[in-house]
């Protein structure tokens, strides 16, 4: 697996989400974690969510934090979702070191009631997919700026988060690499 910071500003749209994008982006042509800041604007025909699109949701932040994660190893619907709760979890284990009454519901994260991220995950022809995206500063959802993460320490969480996740991947796997299947009866 590899783990890219980018430090250039990248607006998502949702078109990152698509097959191979670290690859396009960074000759990546692996399992990746991807983390940049930029702004959202996720337009209907890049919206996977179909709940979000039949509701006519606007998934609008002016500043985030986004997560852009594949796995090639399955095309496995259930197992990226997993995968997606597991980076919710990590993410609200970090922040809750700040902030204790981080809720999480699902694959999201709530301050005081106001959603704090947006995620999703899908699969592709050739690879699993998560996008996540943390306010950095938001006038009507939650925010970082809210739990008092400003400055330099975005870009420190921004660090913790993808390396946790990254390191996390890689236990996984070399546990998988010593563990000998039950036999079978």
């Amino acid at each position: 697996m590899e783990c890219i910071i980018l430090n250039e500003l990248i607006d998502y749209d949702g078109s990152q989400i698509s097959s191979l994008w670290a690859y396009n982006l960074a000759d990546v042509q692996a399992d990746s974690i991807i983390a940049f800041r930029g702004a959202c604007d996720v337009k209907i025909e890049h919206m996977i969510d179909l709940e979000d699109k039949k509701q006519g949701d606007i998934i609008f932040s002016t500043d985030m934090l986004h997560f852009i994660i594949e796995h090639f190893d399955s095309t496995d619907l259930k197992l990226v979702y997993a995968r997606q709760r597991l980076f919710t979890a990590i993410v609200k284990e970090i922040l809750s070191s700040r902030l204790s009454e981080i809720e999480r519901r699902g694959d999201d994260l709530f301050i005081n009631g106001n959603k704090l991220t947006v995620s999703i995950a899908s699969t592709s022809a050739v690879s699993q997919k998560i996008h996540f995206g943390i306010n950095v500063v938001h006038d009507y959802y939650g925010s970082l700026d809210e739990i008092g993460i400003k400055g330099d320490e975005i870009g420190i969480l921004m660090n913790a988060i993808a390396n946790v996740y990254f390191n996390e991947i890689n236990d996984i796997e070399k546990d998988l690499r010593k563990s000998r299947p039950l036999d079978v009866i």
